[in-house]
């Protein structure tokens, strides 16, 4: 076998290594990750249902933005950036951005892409034909890794918090 052949099967299997070690952690935040809610914020109605997906915008992540816009002078986020945003729960687990009077409980990992905050995801996929069933979506539950900060996307609630 040619050294150039033994260079791209190792590569590959570094590749395959890491996308199933990323994957692995995804579903151990998924299993073992504590519930959180993220209110929904208003979408373009004409952009809400795009084929079997919903644009997702979440109310934190303007709160985020906001917050860096006000110290972007100071510290300027940069594109593909992670930070981490001191969040608080209120009794229903809904997260706010900390602030004085509400104490920060959890830290929330959010990435910088394309200027905007970023949580997780900005899509949820559904099955053709269940457009009606998640147009009632006012929440998105996460489940985040206290550990770390990231959160993943597991499903959408209804304004009462009850799956969709």
């Amino acid at each position: 076998m040619s050294t150039t052949r033994i260079f791209i099967v190792v590569g590959a299997l570094l590749v395959l290594g890491a996308v199933n070690y990323s994957i692995a952690g995804k579903e151990r935040i998924k299993r073992n990750g504590e519930v959180i809610f993220l209110d929904l914020a208003p979408v373009d109605p004409r952009s809400l249902m795009q084929g079997d997906y919903m644009t997702l915008r979440f109310r934190l992540a303007t709160e985020i933005q906001n917050s860096l816009s006000r110290i972007a002078a100071a510290e300027p986020a940069r594109e593909g950036e992670q930070r981490l945003a001191d969040i608080a729960l209120d009794n229903r687990r809904v997260a706010s951005l900390a602030r004085p009077g509400l104490a920060a409980t959890h830290k929330l990992r959010y990435r910088i892409r394309q200027d905007a905050v970023w949580i997780g995801t900005n899509a949820f996929f559904f099955e053709e034909g269940s457009d009606q069933r998640y147009a009632r979506a006012r929440f998105g539950e996460f489940r985040l890794d206290k550990d770390t900060g990231e959160a993943v996307l597991v499903g959408l609630r209804d304004a009462n918090l009850s799956p969709l």
